[in-house]
Formats: C-alpha cells, sequence, structure tokens
C-alpha cells in the first residue's frame, strides 16, 4: 500500500513562506486528485488545496491568492507552496487522495509535517 510522507514544515514569522513537499512510496500518477490537508488543535481536518491530474485546482477561500498545489506524477511527490503565511495557518498538514465516488481517502494518512506561524 502506498504511504505518504510530509516535509518541509517548520517554524516561520507572518508573512514569510514555505514549500511542503508530500512523497508517496508508490505511483500517484493514476490518482485523479490529489489534496493537501490540515488540523489545528481541537479542530476537525480541513481540505486547503487539491489538484486533478488534468490542472484543475480547488482551494479553501482562506488561502487563495497566497498557496500553490502542484504535483510531480513522476517523482510521485505533492506540493504545497505557502507564501504570506499567517498565524491562522499554523496546523499540521497532512496530503492525500480523496476518493472520487465515496467519502475518504485512497491511501492510510501519514504522520503530518507541523507548520506554525509566530512571531
Amino acid at each position: 500500500q502506498v504511504q505518504l510522507v510530509e516535509s518541509g514544515g517548520g517554524l516561520v514569522q507572518p508573512g514569510g513562506s514555505l514549500r511542503l513537499s508530500c512523497a508517496a512510496s508508490g505511483s500517484i500518477s493514476s490518482q485523479y486528485r490529489m489534496g493537501w490537508y490540515r488540523q489545528a488543535p481541537g479542530l476537525q481536518r480541513d481540505m486547503v488545496a487539491t489538484l486533478t491530474n488534468r490542472g484543475s485546482v480547488n482551494y479553501a477561500d482562506s488561502v487563495k491568492g497566497r498557496f500553490t498545489i502542484s504535483r510531480d506524477d513522476a517523482k510521485n511527490t505533492v506540493y504545497l507552496q505557502m507564501n504570506s503565511l499567517k498565524p491562522e495557518d499554523t496546523a499540521v498538514y497532512y496530503c492525500n487522495s480523496p476518493r472520487l465516488y465515496s467519502n475518504g481517502y485512497y491511501f492510510p494518512w501519514g504522520q503530518g509535517t507541523q507548520v506554525t506561524v509566530s512571531s
């Protein structure tokens, strides 16, 4: 089964940038949609951004214009470029592939990568 490993998080000041990576242990080229999700303490996990293998993107309203999702199927990796970071972006970030015709996801969740935005 494909395993996902997120990396690239850290502590950054407000207004700063980070680039997250999600490396899959197997091929993601057949996955129609890949996405980034985040979970802040005490809150549910929410969608941040998704990208199909046809280039269609969807962003949460809170990150539009600041975050950019991309995927490199040859490297089995999904990226999230985060600019103009705000304290409310603080969360653990995860990637996964949402199922097409039902709730849930194709892969087990990875450990995530912590993003902390603070001065």
